[in-house]
């Protein structure tokens, strides 16, 4: 079984990618969603955030996000100190899915892939790549943030030009060409690559 990486910046439409192996039958890990999980359900790492954060870290037990990512993306040293703890434990969770699967590959996405070291875990990564104007708008409309936000957490990420050059293939969303024949490309290259390897 193959674990290939997906990623890409802020906007750049990793998630309608991923949605679309997923239709093709292939299991996705969602990063994100489970460092939100863990966040919430690691009692370790909850005691660590508070005393990275304050008792304001969680609201009733459940983790405080909005006053969390005020914090991390004004502080360069605070967003990696969370890193620090919350990407072990996602890496862990991410690990021990791809065993229970039963897939010729599987797909995780993550939008720290290369900051997390997510990627020496994986076989392949590929990148989503848009312009920067279009990722800017996309997540102004997504998240309900300004432009100047949504910059200062692009900012926390890699370039995205040295991320593509990072990435085994990228899947270009820029609205000029269509996603589905890339993906179904991909999707048949990895196919092949398995049936390569089982006979």
């Amino acid at each position: 079984m193959l674990k290939i990486g997906l990623t890409g910046g802020m906007g750049s439409g990793k998630t309608i990618v991923s949605q679309i192996f997923y239709v093709l039958g292939i299991p996705v890990f969602y990063a994100d969603d489970a460092a939100k999980k863990v966040m919430n359900e690691d009692r370790i790492l909850k005691q660590h955030i508070i005393s990275l954060f304050g008792d304001e870290a969680y609201l009733e037990n459940v983790l405080n996000t909005k006053y969390i990512s005020t914090l991390v993306f004004s502080d360069p040293f605070k967003l990696e100190q969370l890193n620090a703890l919350v990407h072990p434990v996602t890496i862990a969770a991410a690990d021990s899915w791809m065993q229970q699967q039963n897939a010729p590959y599987v797909i995780k996405e993550a939008a720290l892939m290369f900051e997390a070291g997510a990627a020496a875990h994986l076989d392949y990564v590929i990148g989503v790549h848009a312009p920067q104007a279009m990722r800017i708008q996309r997540a102004m409309r997504r998240d309900g943030i300004t432009r100047e936000e949504a910059l200062a957490r692009m900012n926390n990420q890699v370039d995205e030009n040295i991320k593509m050059k990072l990435c085994d293939f990228v899947i270009t969303n820029d609205e000029q060409e269509a996603v589905l024949p890339q993906v179904l490309a991909l999707h048949q290259k990895f196919i092949a690559m398995v049936s390569g390897q089982t006979e």
